[in-house]
């Protein structure tokens, strides 16, 4: 088959690899029909994740055709549309019963990390029973790719671990895909204000258009001066962290009211300054996580009944072996106006 396969920091090369075959009973082998590029894994290309080795399959979200399944895998069969989960998940160790899927002992994002990944012609899945979702009939597949990670990760890490609430102002640092998820999925709570603060003006205009009532560029104007001037010098309740640099944690650092919230979400591969001086005092809360995909179910029910719109997140459609093509128009978003591609293997 056919895969992008990783070969070090700032190396990649679609080539031939090994089709996947079933290795444990509970194991399933699914046919990649569509799937995506995640900011991830630019950072593993940029070498931030030093756990990705050299020959990895990357990608960690998709849909596809089940092929085959292992034979312990009772609730899907040969044939089955199912939505792949970034987060694998064996749903009986003590942390899959605390819903903390992302820590699963047996696998948690493990998909294009430490296995082979989604982006190829076959993906093998760890876990099916409890790691893929099965797809309704008349379901708009390319929308649903958009559920594999980044909306439960905007929703999980950004906006629940944020307390983002009715009335409340909120900040979103960084306007990509992630960030423009956490802000379609704050609306669900009605904040008063949705600040979003980025280096691009076009993806500003598109958070407007999905629902931000104010905007940064922070290329143009001093983020944190134009911020409390616009909330009166009091901060923001709560403060999103969709970049994953140390600037940006810092900026949300600056920004944050007391008793507001922080919800780091972007992959950091460098440190931060924590500046506890500043921040020990005004009873603030920093929370990290990795998403768990507990809210994929919730997530899926608002899509199918046009809640929420997930493929306004889709700007680019390719063929998979279009895929390095994609990477490009991907990784250059200011240049394309990218925010998430499509790789088509119907």
């Amino acid at each position: 088959m056919k895969a992008l396969v990783y070969h070090g920091p700032g190396r990649k090369s679609f080539e031939d690899k090994p089709q996947p075959v079933i290795q444990q009973p509970t194991d399933a082998i699914v046919r990649i029909t569509k799937t995506t590029i995640c900011g991830t894994d630019l950072h593993i290309l940029k070498g931030d994740v030093p756990e990705v080795t050299d020959g990895r399959i990357l990608g960690h979200e998709g849909v596809g055709i089940i092929e085959e399944t292992g034979a312990s895998v009772a609730n899907f069969k040969k044939g089955d549309h199912v939505l792949i989960s970034c987060i694998t998940s064996c749903g009986k160790c003590e942390y899959c019963r605390k819903g903390m899927y992302s820590h699963c002992e047996d696998g948690g994002w493990v998909l294009g990390h430490l296995i082979d990944g989604t982006q190829a012609e076959y993906v093998r899945i760890p876990h099916a029973d409890t790691s893929l979702y099965r797809i309704p009939a008349g379901a708009d597949e390319e929308a649903l790719v958009m559920l594999s990670d980044i909306l439960p990760t905007g929703y999980e890490c950004g906006v629940l671990n944020g307390k983002v609430s009715p009335g409340s102002t909120i900040a979103i640092v960084g306007a990509g895909p992630i960030g423009l998820a956490a802000l379609l999925t704050a609306r669900f709570y009605s904040p008063a204000k949705i600040i979003m603060i980025d280096l691009d003006e076009n993806r500003l205009q598109v958070a407007l258009k999905f629902g931000a009532t104010h905007t940064i560029n922070s290329s143009k104007e001093p983020a944190l001066g134009t911020l409390l001037e616009m909330t009166g010098n009091r901060g923001v309740d709560t403060a999103i962290e969709a970049v994953g640099i140390p600037s940006t944690f810092e900026l949300c650092e600056a920004i944050i009211s007391p008793g507001g919230c922080i919800a780091n979400v972007g992959v950091h591969g460098k440190p931060a300054t924590l500046h506890l001086q500043e921040l020990w005092a005004k009873n603030i809360t920093i929370t990290t996580r990795l998403v768990d995909t507990v809210t994929t179910p919730l997530l899926l029910k608002t899509v199918m009944s046009e809640k929420l719109d997930p493929a306004l997140l889709i700007t680019h459609r390719f063929r998979l072996t279009d895929i390095l093509q994609a990477y490009e128009t991907f990784s250059h978003a200011e240049k394309e106006k990218s925010l998430k591609v499509i790789l088509n293997n119907d």
